[in-house]
């Protein structure tokens, strides 16, 4: 569907209900996943159960960048390399960008990427005690090792980071810059220049995602099932 356009107004719909609400929902599901897997004993049971609350939401969330609103759409935020370099060069503008800009838009592909590749490692993973993993069975000592000590070394701690340089770029843009992207993903709209595309963020859109969510859902659990 062509996005709407908004020419009287200098606020836009960039980010729809479910990109905000998957957003909020991976950033608490992360720091419970990290806060049980600490703590250890009997909470891993709470971390294997939210680890597949983020696989779902990373399929939905992989499978939105494709049907979701204008700005949630992959075509729409990454671009070349040299789109990238341009942009560390040029001016800022007056008017930030709606969405995501050029840089943003790889710090989510890897975000996305560094989470999904969390979270597999995780179902190879295999302590030796009590916990396996549902992949662990059906992989071979050496990837199984590899998955584990993955899992809690450097992609738990490469995760963090990124998430702390999430955060720190947030901050810089509010400090430095006066742009509160914070609002924008609360709420939805954000500053744009006229006629900046407007996502699509109705009944229809939201009822679309949530069939899509539960198609995310009931995919982990029929793999789960054959696993098993």
């Amino acid at each position: 569907m062509k996005p709407a356009l908004s020419t009287h107004t200098s606020l836009v719909r960039v980010w729809d209900l479910p990109t905000r609400l998957f957003h909020w929902s991976l950033a608490l599901l992360l720091a419970a996943l990290v806060l049980t897997g600490e703590i250890g004993g009997h909470w891993m049971d709470w971390h294997f159960l939210l680890g597949y609350c983020v696989i779902t939401l990373l399929l939905f969330r992989i499978s939105w960048g494709f049907l979701g609103g204008y700005w949630s759409r992959f075509a729409t935020f990454v671009h070349q390399p040299r789109t990238v370099y341009t942009y560390l060069h040029a001016a800022p503008p007056a008017t930030p960008l709606p969405g995501h800009n050029p840089l943003g838009g790889y710090s989510v592909l890897a975000m996305l990427g560094l989470t999904l590749l969390q979270a597999l490692c995780g179902l190879a993973s295999d302590d030796q005690i009590l916990l396996h993993g549902p992949l662990a069975r059906h992989l071979s000592d050496l990837w199984v090792h590899l998955a584990t000590g993955l899992h809690t070394g450097p992609g738990k701690w490469g995760l963090i980071a990124l998430v702390f340089m999430h955060v720190s770029a947030i901050a810089w843009y509010r400090l430095r810059k006066g742009h509160n992207l914070i609002s924008a993903m609360v709420v939805g709209d954000a500053p744009a220049t006229p006629n900046s595309a407007a996502s699509q963020d109705d009944r229809f859109s939201r009822l679309k995602a949530l069939l899509l969510l539960a198609v995310c859902a009931a995919i982990l659990l029929l793999a789960g099932l054959c696993l098993n």
